[in-house]
């Protein structure tokens, strides 16, 4: 009997304290698919909190793969395609100021959080904060951490989609009204390498009820479009969360 291939969300990847970062989550699941069949732009939907530090098993089909607990869908990742243009870029001194007022620093709904948490150490979370340029946007430098790269440098594909995460909940209000990430499309062009000064953006582009759509995008200083992906946002009740 073949036994099932699993793998888990490690707990040092979380977004609120019990359950896994949905950008790192969907990365997981997208790089795989992306592995598998090539596809450059992948959509991940998330059906239900990602739990820590548990069995998980794969589904691969011909065209997406899910990831499982106990049988039901974690999340899913198929062929995506983006609805609109990449957030514009802003300059280093600009992404650096904006920086320099995240939101976070002194109230953050979740202050763990493996992208953008605030009681993160250098190496133990991408510390990514994203502030207001004052037009709407959400920017921030960043240099990945080699903790959060391969054996060649690189950024691995989970943490270059949770880079390209948690820009988007600030541009859609994380604070004021906490949210976790419902459903993502990347892609990935070029990662970035430990010690590479970067650009984040983040933009909002509509809200739906509860549902929050934005943009976010990551550059290299010199301009160069390294990776994007687009978010749909869903308020929670925080105290399921904490």
């Amino acid at each position: 009997m073949i036994q099932p291939e699993l793998t888990m969300v490690p707990a040092r990847f979380n977004g609120p304290n019990r359950s896994g970062n949905g950008g790192w989550v969907s990365g997981h699941v997208g790089g795989r698919l992306a592995s598998r069949t090539g596809v450059a732009t992948v959509t991940v939907t998330l059906r239900q909190p990602p739990p820590l530090e548990t069995a998980l098993t794969w589904r691969d089909g011909r065209d997406e793969v899910a990831l499982l607990h106990e049988g039901s869908v974690v999340g899913e990742a198929a062929a995506g395609v983006f609805v609109d243009d990449a957030p514009a870029p802003v300059t280093h001194a600009v992404a650096a100021q904006a920086r320099a007022d995240f939101e976070g620093y002194h109230e953050h709904p979740f202050p763990r959080c493996f992208t953008c948490g605030s009681d993160r150490a250098e190496g133990d979370g991408l510390r990514l904060f994203s502030g207001p340029v004052g037009d709407g946007r959400m920017a921030a430098t960043w240099t990945p951490h080699a903790a959060f790269c391969d054996d060649t440098g690189t950024l691995t594909t989970e943490s270059f989609w949770a880079a390209l995460d948690c820009p988007g909940g600030w541009a859609a209000g994380i604070k004021a009204s906490p949210m976790v990430l419902g459903r993502m499309t990347a892609r990935l062009d070029e990662a970035p390498r430990a010690g590479e000064e970067c650009v984040a953006v983040g933009s909002l582009r509509e809200v739906q009820g509860r549902k929050h759509q934005t943009a976010t995008a990551l550059y290299g200083t010199d301009g160069r479009l390294l990776g994007r992906a687009e978010q749909t946002w869903i308020t929670i009740d925080i105290a399921a969360f904490s």
